[in-house]
Parts: C-alpha cells; structure tokens; sequence
C-alpha cells in the first residue's frame, strides 16, 4: 500500500488537534478544586468585611484575598472557554477560527 507522506502528516495533525480540544481529567478535577478555592475565598472576603476590624492590616489581607480570587477566576474562565471548544475549532484548512 502506497501512502502519501503528506496525507499521513494530515491525519496525524487532525487527530491531535482533536485530542487536545478538550481537557484531560486532571485539568476537569483542578478546575473543580479552583471552583472551591473561588467560593472559600469569596467566603473569607465576605467575613472580613463583616466582621474584621478595619485596619492596615486587614485591609491588605483582603486584597491579597481579592488577588487571589482574580487570579483563579481567570484561569476557570480560560478552562470553560477550552471545555465548551470556544475559538479552538479548525476550519478544514488547519486555520483557527474565530467563535
């Protein structure tokens, strides 16, 4: 059986663009443990501005707490974002395109 290098080349291509659309189990139970830290963190915030004496101190422990929590919102929305296949989708060229 005679096969084209460049069609072989192809196939390859396409099954790993396809293997790599969705997260792998890791990045589903890591952005499960993120959803928890957001809502722990969110809590934390939430108890220091009710119930924390306002000073210096507290007021810097609440932006590191409000650091944090955009931090990992940020990286659950990117994890949605490639979990629904959001701008990752390929035209049959190879060429990204827009969602």
């Amino acid at each position: 059986m005679n096969t084209d290098p460049d069609v072989m080349h192809r196939v390859t291509e396409l099954i790993d663009d396809a293997a790599h659309l969705r997260p792998s189990a890791g990045e589903y139970e890591l952005a499960y443990h993120a959803r928890v830290a957001i809502d722990r963190i969110k809590f934390a915030i939430r108890h220091v501005e009710q119930f924390g004496k306002p000073c210096d101190q507290m007021r810097d422990a609440n932006l590191q707490l409000l650091d944090a929590l955009e931090g990992l919102e940020a990286a659950e929305r990117r994890f949605r974002a490639r979990s629904c296949g959001i701008g990752r989708s390929r035209n049959g060229n190879g060429a990204e395109r827009a969602a």
